[in-house]
């Protein structure tokens, strides 16, 4: 079981290597929600997402035999940069299995961290299989993106770093693919403010969590067609299901346009770039999608990879 010292010993172990990314706050983000709101910036995180938290801490606790042996790891691009990172730091090499139609900055860089990197169609195979089949095929330590838990512990510290800066809150909302970054900030956020609601929030086509905490077991649905790539996850993990289901108050749904708007808002006022799913959260709280509406509320801004071509080409496709 996860516990709130499991994240406090990740804290230790990332100190120093992962950055402590600051909380930013806008009197007119506020206004528009009608709200104090503080955004956990992820984006200025190392590798430009909350995944090298995970990765580094799981990393980081491995042998001397595990570490010559190499690492395998599958994702649809941040988990991949942060494996790849992690394992270059580590001085050990890493295996990257991604998918076909993975957005190509997110491919430069984790080619660009030493990774060797393999493809695969997202819509017909199952990443799963194929990263066990490639870590017992070359003998490599597979650490998955978020059914682990040295990862989730690691991904835990975003929403302890940010409770220890604001004090308590009245809501926490995090983005939900895997579920890895929720389970991790659901266990500190509740071990350190046991009333708060703890919200998270899912593409409208790619709903598993939410399906799967209304039937009490984990729901498939099909991979969805969604901006917000790295949400798009077909099965809630296990071991994150397991977290998120005990903890996990409510899952709201936002459209991509939705998401659109938020990257917009996001620019325009805090003048940061975030990607589609790194935006998740906070068009769940710009689009009204909270009812009640809490006080105080943090939100997590979970990464920043996005390339100037694609971020444009994403803005300009709104159909509201």
């Amino acid at each position: 079981m996860l516990t709130i010292d499991d994240i406090r010993a990740a804290q230790k172990r990332i100190h120093g290597v992962a950055h402590r990314t600051p909380v930013l706050t806008s009197t007119t983000i506020n206004n528009l929600v009608g709200a104090e709101v503080h955004l956990k910036a992820e984006n200025f995180q190392r590798v430009g997402a909350f995944k090298f938290r995970g990765a580094y801490n799981a990393v980081s606790q491995l042998s001397p035999d595990q570490l010559r042996r190499g690492i395998a790891a599958y994702s649809s691009g941040n988990h991949a940069q942060a494996v790849a990172l992690a394992a270059r730091i580590a001085g050990t090499t890493a295996v990257i299995l991604m998918p076909e139609d993975t957005p190509a900055g997110k491919l430069a860089a984790t080619r660009d961290y030493g990774a060797e990197i393999l493809t695969y169609d997202r819509y017909n195979g199952d990443r799963v299989a194929l990263g066990n089949e490639l870590a017992a095929d070359r003998g490599l330590v597979l650490i998955p993106p978020y059914e682990h838990p040295h990862v989730m512990a690691g991904q835990g510290t975003v929403a302890l770093e940010l409770l220890e800066e604001t004090g308590p809150l009245d809501a926490l909302l995090a983005p939900i693919g895997g579920g890895g970054l929720m389970a991790g900030c659901a266990t500190a956020a509740k071990a350190l403010v046991p009333g708060i609601r703890v919200v998270g929030v899912e593409p409208e086509h790619a709903d598993d969590t939410k399906l799967s905490l209304a039937a009490g077991t984990r729901i498939s649905v099909p991979v969805a067609r969604t901006i917000a790539d790295g949400l798009a996850a077909d099965t809630p993990g296990q071991l994150t299901f397991s977290v998120n289901q005990r903890l996990v108050d409510e899952i709201v749904l936002v459209s991509d346009d939705d998401i659109r708007a938020a990257m917009t808002v996001a620019f325009e006022r805090l003048k940061i770039v975030i990607e589609p799913s790194g935006a998740a959260a906070l068009a769940a709280l710009l689009s009204g999608r909270l009812d009640p509406l809490p006080a105080r509320i943090g939100v997590v801004i979970s990464g920043g990879n996005v390339g100037l071509s694609r971020f444009t080409e994403i803005l300009s496709e709104a159909t509201g």
